[in-house]
This record gives C-alpha cells, sequence and structure tokens, in this order.
C-alpha cells in the first residue's frame, strides 16, 4: 500500500516471526515524484562568514544569549581541502561550495584542468530561478566570484566584473565599483552597460530608498573597493542588503538561490586584530542569519546554509590563570588553518549536510538539491 506522499509501506518479518505491531518499511521512490523530490527546496539562502571557524562563533555566542544561529539544529564540520593542497583559500574552497569540484589555489570555478565547471547558479539559471550574490568586499572577490563567473586567477576582476553583467545575475551588491570603469575594463563602460540591465544604486541611504517591488533586477555598488568594518559601512547594512534581495529574489514563483557572504571575519583574522571587531563581525553577521530563518519561517521551501570558507588566523580562546578563568583572544598565524569548519543547515534537505562533510560535496549536494542530479 501507499501513504499521501506516495511510498510504499510493506509488512516486515523479523528472525521469521511476525511481530504483533508490524514493522514498516517505507520503500520511496527517489525519483521526482519520491522522497528526494520532495525534500527539495524551493530556494536556497547560502550565508558565508569567511575564514570564521568555531571559535569565531563562540566569541559570538558568549556575548549573546540570543544568537540565531542556536535555531539551526543540523551541524556539520567541512573538510576544506583542495585538489592539490591541504590548507585552502577563498577561490578554491567557494569553488568547491559553487561546483561540487575541487581545484587549485587562486582558481575561479575552473577544475584542476583549468577548464571552466557549470556552478549552482548557473543550475538555478537554467531552472528559471532567479539569483544574488552580494558581499562586503568587492562584489569580484574570490568568493562571489566563485559563484557567478569562470577564470583561473581570482586576481581577473574586470574579467570577472564582465561575466558577471553578461550572466545577468539577478542582485549583485557589494563593493567593487573601480572594476567596472573603462580604467580598468580597457576603455570599455561596463557600468554604463549595466545600468542597462539593471537598477542601480551606489550608496546605503539610496538603498533604503529603493522600492524593491518595482525593481527586476538591481546592481549595488556601495564602495570603490571593500565596504570596511561594521563601523565603516554601518551595522545591519548586510541585513539591508540582504532584505533588499530576499524582496526582489521571492517575487520569483520559481524560486532563487542567494549567496551572502561577510569579508571582514577574514580580513580581520588576517590582521590578527582585537576580539571585540571580531565578535561585532560574527554578530553582525548573525543578524543576516536570523533574517534568513525568519524568511524561512514565512517560506519553509527554503534551504538555509550557513558556514565558512576555510579559517583564518588560527584564533584560540585560552584563559588567563588558574585563579582568574577569564578568556581572551590569541593567534597562531597571520595565515588560513586546515581546520574543520562547522556548518549549519535548515530547511528542505538539511539533513544531507550534517557529519564530516567535503566542501566538494557541499556544491554537489547543492547541484542535486536543485535538481541537476548526483556526481
Amino acid at each position: 500500500m501507499k501513504d499521501p506522499a506516495g511510498c510504499t509501506t510493506l509488512p516486515r518479518r523479523v528472525h521469521g516471526f511476525v511481530l504483533g505491531l508490524t514493522l514498516l518499511v517505507t520503500a520511496c521512490a527517489t525519483g521526482p515524484r519520491g522522497a528526494r523530490a520532495q525534500e527539495r527546496p524551493t530556494s536556497v539562502i547560502f550565508l558565508i562568514s569567511d575564514g570564521a571557524g568555531a571559535a569565531h562563533w563562540t566569541l559570538a555566542r558568549y556575548a549573546t544569549d540570543d544568537l540565531a544561529l542556536e535555531r539551526m539544529k543540523t551541524i556539520g564540520l567541512v573538510d576544506t581541502r583542495g585538489s592539490d593542497h591541504v590548507v585552502s583559500g577563498s577561490a578554491p574552497t567557494a569553488s568547491a561550495y559553487a561546483t561540487g569540484v575541487r581545484t587549485f589555489m587562486g582558481a575561479i570555478s575552473v577544475g584542476p584542468d583549468s577548464l571552466p565547471v557549470k556552478s549552482v547558479v548557473e543550475v538555478a539559471m537554467e531552472r528559471g530561478m532567479s539569483t544574488g550574490l552580494m558581499t562586503t568586499t568587492a562584489i569580484q572577490d574570490a568568493t562571489p566570484a566563485a559563484f557567478g563567473a569562470h577564470v583561473v586567477s581570482r586576481t581577473q576582476l574586470a574579467d570577472i566584473s564582465r561575466q558577471f553583467v553578461e550572466k545577468e545575475i539577478t542582485v549583485l551588491m557589494g563593493g567593487g565599483r573601480r572594476f567596472f570603469r573603462p580604467d580598468m575594463q580597457g576603455g570599455r563602460d561596463l557600468l554604463a552597460e549595466a545600468r542597462e540591465k539593471y537598477s542601480y544604486v551606489e550608496t546605503v541611504d539610496e538603498l533604503e530608498a529603493l522600492r524593491p517591488d518595482t525593481v527586476d533586477m538591481l546592481l549595488g555598488l556601495l564602495a570603490e573597493t571593500e565596504m570596511g568594518i561594521v563601523a565603516e559601512r554601518g551595522a545591519g547594512t548586510l541585513r539591508k542588503m540582504t532584505a533588499t534581495a530576499l524582496d526582489i529574489l521571492g517575487r520569483d514563483p520559481d524560486g532563487f538561490f542567494l549567496m551572502v557572504e561577510n569579508e571582514e571575519s577574514d580580513t580581520q583574522s588576517h590582521d590578527n586584530t582585537d576580539q571585540a571587531t571580531i565578535t561585532t563581525e560574527m554578530l553582525d553577521f548573525d543578524e543576516v542569519v536570523r533574517l534568513a530563518l525568519d524568511y524561512q519561517a514565512e517560506h519553509p521551501g527554503t534551504l538555509v546554509l550557513v558556514t565558512g570558507d576555510h579559517e583564518t588566523g588560527g584564533l584560540t580562546l585560552p584563559y588567563l590563570s588558574d585563579a582568574e578563568r577569564t578568556m581572551y583572544t590569541a593567534w597562531t598565524t597571520p595565515g588560513h588553518t586546515g581546520t574543520l569548519l562547522p556548518i549549519f543547515a535548515s530547511g528542505p534537505g538539511a539533513e544531507r549536510f550534517g557529519g564530516i562533510i567535503r566542501n566538494d560535496r557541499v556544491g554537489q549536494l547543492l547541484m542535486e538539491l536543485l535538481g541537476a542530479g548526483g556526481r
């Protein structure tokens, strides 16, 4: 017999005896009408706090009893290695998330052979979904670039800018205005071309004045290069950017894929900065997590993922002395580490991201959940 989900339930004999209470084995198809199809999200919000490991999130947790991240019940650890290295960087790990393929240092969504690999954004577009990429640094930086472009080096910022515009990603927001200018584009006025397709804003005030219900595509270049730490870009600015993106993307009946990055958790960790700065960055990012989970509560078909791309700084939290067990921050390196990263998931398919998982497997699961099939 079949249950309402289309699954077949069969009575089962255990050790040759039929139990008084029948054990049921559920046999479900994995095709379009089976359980796998039902677990597919209608939309995906992928949140990346660059460089943030467990210690970074610990600072946020100890600073508040109302951490939105605690609402996410599926937790795993990501193995961040690349195709030819152990301690990875933003470009290869974001590329693994975006394509399901591990690659070399500096590579942007090309495989170890330097050939382009289809990204989850392209899969979403093929399904008719809207797409969005945003960050607190230049929009051409490694993490957003991996989801929207294909180049052999993350330094090809002009090429990345062109690919974003030519691909017509629905919402693009961050810094990086200078890389659209003619002097960076060999005389081509890429910003003028983009403004023929996109509604355009250059400041947070212009963003706040925007009516998202009147916008089909949005380009927000809110700084010449990076947007800076919270004190520079403004508290809650990334949340405002994300809220605007959700207002625009959420109107698409076919759903959307949105990637949101905070870069400063990485940049400040490279600088081995003070505890207060890291805590502020993580709490500001957690407000974006809160927004995503609130959106999910209203749109339960939404999958929300929260992770980093690698750990930066080797941040540890030792205590001062046996007499005074006050925690302080200690850094072991100005570079990256190979530490496993926490990943948090909530929504359709979330349980598939639990346990220890490779970074390329995260990308493969995103592909599968969006209907591209497995590898």
